[in-house]
């Protein structure tokens, strides 16, 4: 089992109540680090994950970990569901996401609700797709949180996970190591008023049981065909699983 990785080392309160702090502290400029630090690759790694989806024409799709809507945005022009619904833990983040629904008069095809991943606030097998874009190593609990995914999930229905993985091949490792441990916090530091928050991304993908121990994972909760879909030799990786 991977120890708990917490946002912040020095105070009290469990991992999810420090992460939503912590995404309250960073809401206003997540959305231009997340682009700046990545170079805007994000952008290409999220439309690959939500094409994973392209041929399942899913009507009602949820978004867990939602965010400031980026990636729910991105399925909306692609996919064309009638409904997205974007849980999140933060209520900073989606004070953003719903302004930029509103800005883009999607209030009838994409609505925001606070909300536990691991409690998720809906009923059994009502969704025909789930998706999480950088959020499950958030997840305190990681397996009740696929767990309650699979139960909100329609059966064959499927789940699409995009998250940071651990690069193991030379020099891409060392590379994203060096970047990851040393230019992130500090771009981090600069921009955000939360420097912490950059310093716990790496240490939070370290204990992250990604490649194979993830798949495990969503096959032990009951999904089925489960697989991941490395990218960028790695750095991040795309999984799947079918209820």
């Amino acid at each position: 089992m991977s120890k708990t990785v917490t946002p912040y080392t020095d105070q009290q309160g469990t991992k999810k109540e420090q992460v939503a702090d912590m995404f309250n502290n960073i809401s206003k400029t997540y959305d231009f680090l997340n682009h700046f630090l990545s170079l805007g690759i994000d952008i290409i790694w999220r439309k690959k994950a939500i094409n994973e989806l392209k041929n399942d024409h899913p009507k009602l799709i949820l978004d867990v970990a939602t965010g400031t809507g980026d990636f729910a945005f991105e399925a909306l022009k692609i996919l064309k569901p009638e409904k997205i619904i974007g849980v999140d833990i933060s209520r900073g983040m989606l004070d953003i996401a719903e302004q930029k629904i509103a800005k883009r008069n999607l209030n009838d095809c994409f609505e925001v609700k606070l909300g536990d991943s691991e409690g998720l606030p809906f009923t059994d097998s009502e969704f025909d797709a789930v998706t999480v874009a950088y959020g499950v190593r958030n997840f305190e609990n990681l397996e009740k949180g696929l767990a309650d995914i699979f139960r909100v999930l329609k059966p064959g229905g499927k789940a699409v996970v995009l998250e940071f993985s651990k690069p193991k091949a030379f020099p891409v490792k060392q590379l994203y190591n060096f970047y990851f441990n040393y230019i992130t916090p500090g771009i981090g530091k600069l921009f955000s008023k939360d420097a912490r928050a950059y310093t716990y991304l790496p240490e939070s993908v370290a204990a992250f049981p990604d490649g194979k121990n993830f798949t495990a994972l969503m096959d032990k909760v009951g999904f089925k065909n489960t697989k991941c879909r490395p990218l960028a030799f790695g750095i991040c990786s795309i999984y799947t699983g079918v209820k």
